[in-house]
């Protein structure tokens, strides 16, 4: 059984988190390979060079072909003269790759029981702000002893909240669904309500 809080930090109730979920035996390596594929999937892969067909310059043969005594040489625009084409290049591609799905959930429970073991999940009762303020917010982390950076997770309806933590530049918010390892990782503590971690724990068995 975990505490659970108010936005006070007075202890309002206890709630049973999943072992196999908040619980289970950190894989690093599995952390790894699903930090790597989430980055890859963010580049922009948009470097791109001309070949020798793409850049500018006369198509004409530089000389004839034989009696100078010189190199044979077809264009101006070939990757050996400066101007030219770039041979093999970089063009536009995704570098995006997806792991599997068995993968992601297991990395996604490292994340998690990692942190957990490690004291950096707070788990609220709810997260009901009277207004939309990034100040009313910022006291609230304080007084949950969350003032470094956290993820904070919540249902996706709750407008308040979400406008009230877009511009504080250490913490994040995302609903249940969002949540995945790279922000788990990044940041130093989680704040869950109680509706999100049951739908965090739901999300991870029913995808085992």
């Amino acid at each position: 059984m975990v505490k659970v809080y108010n936005l006070r930090r007075e202890e309002a109730g206890e709630i049973d988190l999943a072992d196999d979920v908040f619980a289970a035996e950190v894989n690093e390596g599995l952390l790894y390979e699903i930090v790597k594929a989430q980055l890859a999937s963010r580049r922009a892969g948009s470097a791109s060079t001309k070949g020798r067909a793409e850049v500018a310059g006369s198509s004409r043969k530089l000389y004839k072909q034989k009696g100078t005594g010189r190199a044979r040489h077809g264009s101006i625009r070939a990757q050996q003269y400066v101007g030219g084409g770039k041979a093999h290049g970089p063009k536009p591609r995704s570098y995006a790759y997806r792991p599997t799905r068995k993968m992601r959930v297991g990395a996604l429970r490292s994340a998690l029981s990692q942190k957990f073991s490690e004291g950096r999940v707070t788990v609220v009762s709810d997260f009901q702000l009277a207004e939309a303020k990034t100040k009313g917010l910022a006291s609230v982390l304080a007084a949950l002893q969350v003032s470094t950076s956290a993820v904070i997770v919540d249902i996706g309806g709750n407008e308040k909240l979400q406008l009230s933590a877009r511009n504080l530049p250490n913490h994040q918010f995302l609903p249940p669904e969002g949540v995945n390892v790279y922000d788990l990782l990044r940041h130093e503590h989680r704040v869950l309500t109680k509706d999100a971690a049951a739908a965090i724990q739901q999300r991870c068995i029913n995808n085992p």
